[in-house]
């Protein structure tokens, strides 16, 4: 069974709300890669895995656990920050 935050007239599941999240982290880290100059050899090397590993971590297509979140940010030598705020569309109504 599903779990919605959204309500019966409003579809949207815990796995599009999973799947959305995971892809802003991926492409975070993406950026942050690119503009701190990292590349994916790079990052696997700092993160003793192989170039492969890193390439399944940043595909999007993998359930991301903190774990290996932390282990991408210690590596890439940054801080993640979540900011937690509510959904406009939900308070409103709107969607």
């Amino acid at each position: 069974m599903a779990l919605s935050r959204r309500g019966k007239d409003r579809p949207s599941s815990v796995d599009e709300e999973t799947i959305g999240l995971q892809q802003e982290v991926v492409d975070e880290i993406t950026w942050y890669m690119r503009e701190h100059k990292v590349t994916r050899s790079d990052l696997a090397g700092a993160m003793g895995v192989s170039p492969g590993r890193v390439s399944q971590i940043l595909s999007g297509g993998e359930n991301l656990t903190l774990r290996t979140l932390g282990s991408v940010v210690a590596a890439l030598g940054a801080r993640f920050e979540i900011t937690l705020r509510p959904d406009d569309d939900f308070v409103t109504g709107a969607r």
